[in-house]
Parts: C-alpha cells; structure tokens; sequence
C-alpha cells in the first residue's frame, strides 16, 4: 500500500493531533482510524462519473507515534470499483499539503 506518513511524533503531540482529527474528520469504527473527505472539486473523471460510489476519502490512522494515510482513495459506499484508485498527483498533492496543513496549525514539529 502506498502511504504518506508522519513519523517521530511526540506523546504530547499525539493528543493535540488526535483531538483535531477527532473534531474535523469522521472517526471509523475501529479506534484511531479516520476519514477525510476528498473535494468533489478533485475527483478524477471516472469518479465523478461514478455518483453511486461517492462520497469519496482518504483513510488515515494515527498511532502514538506517527499518521498514515493510505494514497487509497476510497467510497463510503463500495469496496471494489474502477473509482476506487490510487490518488492522481493532484489529489496527492492535495491530501499531503492538508495533513502538513494540520502539523502546521497544530504546531507540531516532527
């Protein structure tokens, strides 16, 4: 699976993080697992096309120590579909820019 990843995060730091995910992202059932939505405003054609699979997103799951984030876009709605893909470059660029967004905001250096 291909992933972007936060590692060398500080105990402190891992409250902070995790409490902002907990207030802007949906958290999935599983602990420390979560979602965040993909802009409709970036679908790639295939996903737009395919209005059945959305809502589309990016899974992300924090440990004490480090974020993951899957470069899997994936439905609310379906597993296996020809939506379903890695992301394009922008919508990579996107999901790394939003995460380093939140370390920024949070003031978490790693």
């Amino acid at each position: 699976m291909k992933q972007y990843v936060v590692d060398e995060i500080r105990p402190s730091d891992f409250e902070a993080v995790r409490k902002y995910l907990d207030e802007h992202c949906q958290r999935q059932s599983i602990d420390d697992l979560y979602r965040i939505p993909l802009s409709e405003a970036l679908y790639s054609e295939i996903q737009k096309d395919h209005e059945d699979c959305q809502p589309f997103y990016f899974a992300v799951e924090l440990k004490t120590d480090a974020l993951y984030t899957e470069l899997l876009v994936r439905s609310e709605k379906i597993i296996r579909c020809d939506c379903i893909a890695y992301a394009t470059d922008t919508q990579r660029q996107w999901l790394m820019e939003t995460i380093d967004a939140v370390f920024e905001k949070l003031n978490v250096i790693t």
